[in-house]
């Protein structure tokens, strides 16, 4: 799941592959802002064919986060 983040932050949003990490944050550290997070969300859905609830959102501080939430939603 890791590297199917890692891949979309890296095409879609053009984030350097080196500073992509578990513990990266990602607004500090990788510079996405808000209106990249919905578009992180949206891109995940539609590829991994997931649906993310809006009320979570909050919870995605950093990449593992993210990595977490998807392996948790796709038992």
């Amino acid at each position: 799941m890791f590297e199917k983040v890692k891949e979309i932050l890296m095409s879609e949003l053009q984030i350097d592959e080196e500073l992509i990490k578990m513990d990266a944050a990602l607004a500090s550290d990788l510079g996405v802002n808000s209106l990249e997070l919905a578009e992180l969300v949206l891109l995940v859905e539609d590829q991994l064919n997931v649906e993310i609830d809006e009320d979570d959102l909050h919870k995605f501080i950093t990449v593992g986060d993210v990595v977490n939430y998807l392996e948790e939603i796709s038992k």
